[in-house]
C-alpha cells in the first residue's frame, strides 16, 4: 500500500425527509480511503470494526473498493452511527459513538506499516474519543519520521465540549503532520479569531510543510513558508450533496502527489508552483464529481480523466 488511512468507520444516515434517513458507509477517513482506491493508488485502512450488521457492511465496502484491510481489527462492540441533516450548503451532525468498536481501538503493539507506505492520513472524530484518540496519536508519532503525515481535523463543533482544550490538543497533531488540510470552516474554528494567513503562518511554523485550505465554491489554496500562495478555482457542477467532498479532495491531493513521485516531506517543500496548481486542480475536480452524487461517492480515476478531457475540449467562454 502506498497510502494508509487511520480513523473511524461509521454509517452515515442522511436525512431524506422528516425523520427519514438513507444509510451510507462513511466516516471521513473511510471516505478518503475509498477515494484513494478508486483513483487507482494502493491504500490500506487502520481501525477496528464491529461484528454487527453495520460493521460487516463497512468491511464489505472497504473490500469491494479494493482497500487493504489487513490492519482492520474486529470487536463485539457496536458500530458508530452518524445522522446528518442538510442545512443549506452545510450539514448538521449527531454522532452515536459511545463505546463503539472504532472508538475502542487500542491494539498493543501498534500496527507496523509497510516500508512502501509513503503517506499516513489521520484525523476527524476518531480524535474525540478514547482510547482511539491516544492510539492514533501514538501511531502518528511512531511513523512521523518514516511517512508523510496528512492531518485533516474535520472539525465537528457540536461534538467538542471544550473548544479551547480541543484547540490545544490539535496543536500537537498539527505539529506532527507534514500536510494540514482544512476546510475554511475548520480553519476559522481552529484560528479562533486570527486571520487565515496569520493562522496558516503559525501552523507552518509549528511543523507542517504545507497548509491546504478548501473554500467550497471559492476554490482552494496552498500555503507554504516563504513561498507565494497557490490557488485554484472551484470546478462548477450541479451540486447534489457535499458529504465527502473534503475527504475526496484530501485523498485526491495525496494521489496527485504520489503521481508526481513525492515520498518525503522535502518533496512537498520543493514541488514547484505549477505542480501544486495541478495537484489542487486534480483534487478540485475529484471533489466536484463527488458533489454531483448523493452521499460520499468518490469518482474513479477514469471519471476524473474523462471530466478533465471534456473540460479541456470545451473551455468556458470568456465573458469579456
Amino acid at each position: 500500500m502506498k497510502v494508509a488511512l487511520a480513523g473511524e468507520a461509521l454509517i452515515d444516515f442522511t436525512s431524506v425527509g422528516d425523520l427519514r434517513f438513507q444509510g451510507y458507509c462513511g466516516g471521513s477517513p473511510l471516505n478518503a480511503a475509498t477515494a484513494v482506491a478508486r483513483l487507482g493508488v494502493p491504500v490500506g485502512y487502520v481501525t477496528q470494526l464491529s461484528t454487527d450488521l453495520f460493521g460487516l457492511r463497512l468491511r464489505r465496502h472497504l473490500e469491494a473498493n479494493g482497500v487493504d484491510t489487513r490492519f482492520v481489527l474486529s470487536a463485539d462492540a457496536p458500530s458508530t452511527l452518524a445522522f446528518v441533516e442538510r442545512d443549506g450548503e452545510s450539514n448538521r451532525y449527531v454522532f452515536l459513538a459511545n463505546g463503539t468498536a472504532d472508538s475502542r481501538y487500542a491494539p498493543d503493539p501498534l500496527p507496523s506499516l509497510p516500508d512502501e507506505t509513503a503517506f499516513l492520513h489521520f484525523g476527524s472524530v476518531s480524535l474525540l474519543v478514547e482510547p482511539a484518540a491516544t492510539t492514533f496519536t501514538r501511531l502518528v508519532d511512531a511513523q512521523r519520521d518514516r511517512k508523510i503525515i496528512v492531518f485533516d481535523p474535520n472539525v465537528r463543533p457540536t461534538l467538542i465540549p471544550d473548544a479551547d482544550s480541543y484547540r490545544r490538543r490539535c496543536q500537537g497533531w498539527i505539529a506532527a503532520s507534514h500536510v494540514l488540510r482544512l476546510s475554511d470552516e475548520d480553519a476559522s474554528y481552529m484560528a479562533a479569531g486570527r486571520g487565515l494567513e496569520d493562522a496558516a503562518a503559525g501552523w507552518l511554523a509549528s511543523g507542517p510543510r504545507v497548509v491546504i485550505v478548501t473554500s467550497g465554491r471559492d476554490g482552494a489554496r496552498v500555503f507554504r513558508a516563504g513561498r507565494p500562495t497557490v490557488a485554484v478555482d472551484a470546478v462548477p457542477v450541479e451540486i447534489a450533496d457535499t458529504i465527502g467532498a473534503g475527504d475526496t479532495f484530501t485523498a485526491a491531493v495525496t494521489v496527485a502527489l504520489v503521481d508526481r513521485g513525492i515520498t518525503t516531506p522535502d518533496g512537498l517543500t520543493n514541488l514547484p508552483d505549477d505542480e501544486w496548481r495541478g495537484v489542487l486542480g486534480f483534487a478540485a475536480t475529484a471533489a466536484a464529481i463527488n458533489c454531483t452524487r448523493s452521499g460520499a461517492d468518490p469518482p474513479s480515476r477514469d471519471e476524473v480523466t474523462a471530466f478533465l478531457l471534456e473540460t479541456a475540449s470545451h473551455p468556458a467562454s470568456d465573458p469579456g
